[in-house]
């Protein structure tokens, strides 16, 4: 059954939120590998500090918000819960998964999967947190519109 906003309100995806262990790690883990800035950061008194993240451009669309005092995760082996990132070119999916490789973050090396998943790889953040990172899916810069009439 399909959700029905509120009359003359329709909801829009602002962030997304996740807790870790060491705030100061988890950011330099996304600004090096997906390219986020930190855009705000705050220390509420008496609570656990705040930080938010964009792509340049986009701080007004969508941000993620890390906060401190997570416990990390350690998940299932079926588990394939992860936050997507649309990459450029293959080489760029390879850059990063050779990167990742270096560092020990590499999860899932690059692969080719039928139309709309394409070729991504995926890292395994500080946290435990799964990132992939994509080429030829529809979705985000550069995605290939109309090879799919039942998708966009």
């Amino acid at each position: 059954m399909p959700a029905v906003p509120a009359p003359g309100r329709t909801p829009t995806f602002t962030h997304v939120a996740m807790q870790v262990q060491d705030l100061d790690v988890s950011i330099r883990f996304y600004q090096r590998f997906c390219g986020l800035r930190v855009v705000h950061e705050r220390a509420p008194a008496g609570g656990a500090r705040v930080v938010w993240l964009a792509e340049d451009g986009r701080e007004s669309e969508m941000i993620f918000v890390l906060l401190a005092g997570g416990h990390g995760r350690e998940p299932a082996a079926d588990d394939y819960g992860h936050l997507g990132f649309a990459c450029a070119s293959r080489e760029e999916v390879d850059r990063i998964a050779e990167e990742g490789r270096a560092t020990g973050y590499l999860i899932w090396e690059p692969r080719d999967e039928p139309y709309p998943v394409g070729y991504y790889c995926g890292l395994k953040d500080p946290d435990g947190n799964f990132v992939e990172f994509s080429y030829g899916q529809p979705l985000g810069p550069g995605a290939p519109r109309g090879v799919d009439e039942n998708f966009l």
